[in-house]
């Protein structure tokens, strides 16, 4: 693994143990994230975004094998999506569980996204929990595509900026989004494949 992704994760790693949110580059765009087991580090999430917590955040995870710790039931046809599919999806599973309520949508569903990330795989495999991933923007105003159009009030109401990627212009697109209503039943959110 490469040594600056590695102390940049551990960095990170230091401030959202303690219930800190952190601004860092994502498999997707750049991101506004912290323990997804911290009720009061994703209510800071909320209070940064100016997002009403009844919009719910995405959830990054290391590996597939750490859905079932967060989801009732995955269907197969979702982990044959996540191999089939190359860009970053992220699903939105009926059923959640061992999450903060206030994490958790209204229908009681939850946002995963397997992250292909160096550094969102490094950090979450530190945390050995999930990472919250929301757009590094306030709610309904435009998605930052790369690190210079990230407005100073996102940049100052974070406790850490990873120091990656911020100088490239690397124009990312959001995740493509799938629900599952049950385990045949899908429909696509977002398309960005």
């Amino acid at each position: 693994m490469n040594q600056k992704i590695t102390e940049e994760a551990i960095k990170a790693f230091e401030v959202i143990k303690k219930g800190g949110v952190i601004l860092y580059p994502s498999d997707t765009i750049w991101g506004i994230g912290c323990d997804a087991l911290q009720e009061k580090a994703v209510n800071k999430v909320y209070s940064i975004k100016e997002r009403h917590s009844s919009k719910a955040l995405i959830v990054l995870l290391s590996q597939r094998n750490e859905l079932e710790k967060y989801v009732s039931n995955v269907p197969l046809i979702a982990l044959e999506l996540m191999d089939k599919i190359n860009k970053p999806l992220t699903i939105i599973y009926p059923n959640a569980k061992n999450l903060p309520s206030n994490l958790i949508a209204e229908d009681g569903s939850i946002a995963i996204r397997i992250s292909k990330c160096g550094f969102c795989q490094t950090l979450i495999k530190l945390m050995d929990r999930p990472l919250v991933s929301s757009s590094a923007n306030i709610s309904d105003e435009p998605t930052p595509l790369y690190f210079k159009q990230i407005t100073s009030n996102i940049i100052s109401s974070v406790d850490h900026i990873v120091n990656l990627q911020r100088h490239e212009v690397i124009e990312a697109n959001p995740s493509t989004i799938i629900r599952f209503k049950n385990d045949f039943d899908f429909e696509i959110v977002r398309n960005t494949l």
